[in-house]
């Protein structure tokens, strides 16, 4: 007997989707920051035993879009609902159910296993006040019937990614909810996507790390040369942004920023592949990128 299925994380930003993902995997597959927003596409991460093929897909926040990048990033979300074997929704101990309700009354009928994740159960603490929330036992009991109360069909368990608690039980139970099937994919196949994508990523990882404000989401890192020898991997790859002010950012004075930027990516990229990393690294401005098809197709977002 063999099993395989589609388990797809979904959630609103910044609640530990990457983190979880890359601890379900045990690979990085996917730039986790502490900014929202910090995925865009949807990501496949392929777990691979003799007996079972998982194929695991973070997806961005689900958010209410303000210009095509977001609506492609929706849909890369509403899209994990459609093929999903297993559905993980997680949620954090902050946010409320209400949060994009229309999301959430689409997995209230999917017909597929949800497990609703509560991450980040490690930033509880007790709260002894008269008019406080009690124990952080109590704390966690009241959240957990919150989600049940939305989604009485789900499975509920209360995790910390950050910390890995909670998530054996979690691998777990999805074992045990995957469909009988055959691979899907090679079974010495661990993602979807090519090697230039983890290249654009890591790069806009350290961008998201160093800059600020709007800066990082304004900004797409698109490979244009990748030449691959046995020992060392050339890269030459454009940082795209909206505005010649944002250009002038991302290069800093005397071109400081862009190499501080270049020089993190080069070391992330050479523990990613196990070679040495040329990178190169020029910085252009394609106005308003955000809301154009035409960019969105060059960048690789199918709006289709």
């Amino acid at each position: 007997m063999h099993k395989s299925g589609f388990v797809n994380i979904v959630g609103n930003p910044n609640v530990g989707k990457s983190t979880l993902m890359n601890l379900l995997v045990g690979e990085r597959i996917s730039i986790a920051t502490f900014k929202a927003q910090t995925t865009r596409h949807r990501i496949m991460g392929i777990v691979n035993t003799p007996e079972m093929q998982i194929c695991f897909s973070d997806t961005p926040g689900v958010l209410k879009p303000n210009y095509k990048l977001q609506e492609q990033m929706l849909q890369f979300s509403e899209s994990a609902l459609q093929d999903a074997d297993v559905l993980l929704y997680v949620t954090d101990m902050v946010e409320t159910p209400d949060k994009n309700a229309d999301f959430i009354e689409k997995v209230a009928h999917m017909d597929v296993p949800v497990l609703v994740l509560i991450n980040k159960i490690d930033s509880l603490t007790p709260d002894p006040s008269p008019k406080g929330e009690g124990s952080v036992q109590q704390q966690l009991a009241a959240k957990v019937e919150e989600w049940h109360a939305i989604l009485p069909k789900a499975e509920i368990y209360p995790i910390s990614a950050l910390h890995k608690f909670g998530v054996d039980q979690v691998l777990n139970r999805i074992k045990e909810l995957l469909p009988e099937s055959p691979a899907y994919f090679d079974k010495d196949t661990w993602t979807d996507k090519p090697a230039r994508f983890f290249v654009t990523e890591i790069i806009r990882e350290k961008i998201l790390l160093y800059y600020d404000k709007e800066i990082p989401y304004s900004v797409e890192p698109v490979v244009e040369r990748f030449k691959e020898s046995d020992n060392l991997i050339r890269i030459e790859a454009v940082i795209y942004v909206e505005r010649e002010s944002q250009k002038g950012i991302i290069i800093g004075h005397q071109g400081v920023a862009l190499k501080r930027v270049s020089t993190e990516a080069r070391r992330e990229l050479e523990r990613f592949f196990g070679k040495q990393i040329y990178l190169q690294c020029f910085v252009k401005v394609d106005k308003d990128w955000r809301n154009s098809e035409k960019a969105m197709k060059q960048f690789g977002y199918d709006l289709n």
